[in-house]
This record gives structure tokens, sequence and C-alpha cells, in this order.
């Protein structure tokens, strides 16, 4: 299966509504709630919206037709402890997770993006009323993975950070549908480990049927 590289680049402006981006805020639509979980005290807490992925963008780069050719898919995890957040969520480790440590969003009636106006950018602010999430960067598509030493972003990644064969039973034939390699901004600093990557993981069935409710996830260490 081969990877297809993301790559991440500071927009000169803002970058259109249900546009393909890496941090920032997620697209949803107009009343749809926030993702969020319940943490150890019971108290609902959000999950970090990691990137959202215009389908309409991505297709010249799927011609196998492994994903939908419109509609956006969004991705979320427990991984403010990983961006230094020591009280957020850590639900990912180097175990693959249960499926409430991610949440994996699709919207199949999405066309390209600014074609959308039932959606509106949801912002998560704080007590002093500044966003949360690190500033938005735009995701240009490739094929193919990184081949040298700049972030190993990609769908469909192969799974080159594993020091075994096959993922776990019942996990073997399981793909990787997004992977997150461990990366630093201006206003963040996300590492996985020493380093190490997150991939999202998915069943080739449930691939075939565009399902994204049973995403599981894990951390790789390099």
């Amino acid at each position: 299966m081969k990877p297809i590289g993301l790559i991440l680049t500071k927009p000169c402006d803002r970058i259109a509504p249900c546009g393909s981006r890496f941090w920032g805020n997620p697209d949803l639509p107009k009343g749809f709630e926030y993702p969020t979980y319940r943490d150890r005290d019971g108290d609902p807490f959000e999950y970090q919206f990691i990137c959202q992925i215009n389908l309409s963008e991505l297709a010249p780069f799927d011609p196998d037709k492994r994903l939908p050719a419109k509609g956006l898919l969004s991705f979320f995890a427990k991984i403010d402890h990983y961006l230094g957040h020591p009280d957020g969520g850590s639900g990912l480790s180097g175990y693959i997770s249960d499926t409430e440590d991610v949440r994996v969003l699709f919207f199949p009636e999405v066309g390209f993006p600014g074609e959308n106006p039932e959606f509106e950018e949801m912002v998560l602010l704080d007590e002093a009323d500044v966003p949360i999430n690190p500033g938005e960067l735009r995701i240009l598509f490739r094929n193919g993975a990184s081949t040298d030493c700049s972030e190993d972003h990609a769908l469909f990644a192969e799974p080159v950070y594993r020091e075994w064969d096959s993922w776990e039973y019942p996990y073997e034939a399981w793909q990787i549908l997004l992977q997150v390699d461990s990366f630093s901004g201006t206003d963040f600093d996300l590492r996985f480990m020493d380093l190490g990557v997150l991939d999202f993981l998915i069943s080739p069935e449930d691939l075939v049927s565009g399902r994204f409710d049973r995403v599981r996830a894990i951390v790789l260490s390099t």
C-alpha cells in the first residue's frame, strides 16, 4: 500500500473552511458538539484536534480509491500529555489503544473547501479567551512517504517504526490510516516518547466500508 505523504506549511492566509489543515480548529456541522471524553473524575475533557483531511483535495493522490472521493475526515486523540500538558489526556501508549482514546469523524457530504456553508470553525478558548490549539498549518499531499529527514506524516504509512512483524492479536491485518510524527513549531512541541510516531489503525473491512468509528491507535518509539 503506497503511502500518501503530508507536507505541513505555515499558510500566508487563512485556510478555507473545510480545507485540509493540521492543528488550528476543526470545522464541524453547525450545532455539532466538540468531541469530548470523561477524565478519571468523570468530568468532560476535549480531545486534542490533530488534523482534518478534505478528501476532494486528497483524491488525485489516491488513485486506488482507498478513501472516499469526497468528504471531510477529522482526527482527534488524547495526546495532551505528548504536547507537554501533564494534566491532559494520556491514554495512548506503546500498546494498541481502546477506541475511546481517539476519535475519527467522517462527514461524507463535504465538498471542496469553501463550498460548505453548513459547517463552522469550532474554536476552543482558554479563560483569557485565547485559542487553545496551536496555529493552523496547511496540508499538501505528495505521492510516497518522506525520503529525507523531514517529518514523516503520512496516510497509509508503512509500519517502519514497528519493531515486530505484525500488530498484536487480533489486529494483525490492520493498516495505518494516519501516521503523525513528532515535531515542533513556534507554539507547540509534540513528542511521542523519544521522537516516535502516533499511528491511527483501521481494519481492512472498516476501510473498505468507509467506517471510521472503530479506529484505534498506538505510539511507537524510534
